[in-house]
C-alpha cells in the first residue's frame, strides 16, 4: 500500500513538474516576442530619426503597449480554455453519476486501447469505479487533468513580465550605444538574446539546440531588416 501510495505521489509530482516546464515555455516565448517586437520598433525608428528622445518613447511605448496586449490575449485565452475544461468535467462528472455503467465500459475500452487485454481492462475499469472514476476519465478520455487548472492571471503576468524583460533587452542597448551606432549594437544585444532564448526553449522542450537557435535568430534578423528598410524609406520620404 505504500509503494502503490509513492508512486501516486511520484506521478503527481511529475504533472506538477510538466505545468511547470509549460511555464517556462510559454515565457521564453513571450520574453522572444518582446524582444523581437521592440528590436524591430527601434531599428525602425533609429533608421528615420538620431533622436535619443523618439527613441525613448519609442521603446517605452512598444514594450508597454506590448506587454500588455500580451497580458489580454494570454487572460481571453486561457479564460476560455479554462471554461472549456470545466465544462468537459462537469459534463463527465454528470455522466458518472447518471450512467455508471456506460462509463465504466468506456473507460475498458480506453484501456484496451492502451495495450490492456479485455480481461485486464475490465478488471482495471472496475477497480477504478469503486473510487473517483472522474480523475482517470479526465485524463484517458478528454485530455484533462482536474487538479491542473489553468489561471488566467497568472497567465496574463507571467507573459506580461516575461514581454516586458525581453523588450528591455534591445532598448538598453538602444540608449547605451552611440546615435551612429544603434542600429548595430542593438542588433547584436537582439542576436545574443535571441541566441539564448533558443537554446533555453530547446532544452526545456528535449529538442535539438542548434536549429531552435537559428530559427530565433533568423526570424528576429529578418523582422530588424524590414523594419529597417521601412524606416529609413520613410524618414527618407519624410525628410
Amino acid at each position: 500500500m505504500g509503494r502503490q501510495s509513492g508512486g501516486a505521489r511520484n506521478l503527481h509530482d511529475e504533472g506538477h513538474v510538466a505545468d511547470r516546464l509549460n511555464w517556462l515555455r510559454a515565457a521564453v516565448l513571450g520574453a522572444n516576442d518582446g524582444i523581437v517586437s521592440t528590436a524591430g520598433l527601434l531599428v525602425g525608428v533609429a533608421s528615420a530619426s538620431s533622436s535619443s528622445s523618439a527613441l525613448i518613447v519609442a521603446g517605452i511605448a512598444g514594450i508597454s503597449s506590448g506587454a500588455l496586449s500580451m497580458a489580454v490575449g494570454e487572460y481571453v485565452s486561457v479564460s476560455a480554455q479554462s471554461d472549456s475544461e470545466k465544462a468537459m468535467l462537469e459534463l463527465e462528472r454528470r455522466e458518472l453519476a447518471e450512467i455508471p455503467e456506460q462509463e465504466c465500459d468506456e473507460m475498458a475500452h480506453l484501456l484496451r486501447q492502451l495495450g490492456m487485454s479485455s480481461v485486464t481492462a475490465r478488471r482495471a475499469a472496475e477497480e477504478i469505479h469503486q473510487g473517483d472514476a472522474l480523475p482517470a476519465h479526465a485524463q484517458l478520455e478528454l485530455g484533462v487533468d482536474p487538479e491542473a487548472t489553468s489561471s488566467p492571471f497568472e497567465a496574463a503576468w507571467a507573459s506580461c513580465l516575461a514581454f516586458t524583460i525581453g523588450g528591455l533587452v534591445p532598448m538598453t542597448a538602444a540608449l547605451l550605444a552611440p546615435a551612429h551606432l544603434v542600429v548595430p549594437v542593438v542588433m547584436g544585444g537582439v542576436v545574443l538574446a535571441l541566441l539564448l532564448t533558443g537554446a533555453l526553449s530547446a532544452k526545456l522542450g528535449k529538442a535539438p539546440v542548434p536549429p531552435a537557435m537559428l530559427r530565433l535568430v533568423a526570424g528576429g534578423l529578418l523582422a530588424m531588416v524590414i523594419t529597417f528598410g521601412i524606416g529609413r524609406l520613410f524618414g527618407t520620404t519624410l525628410g
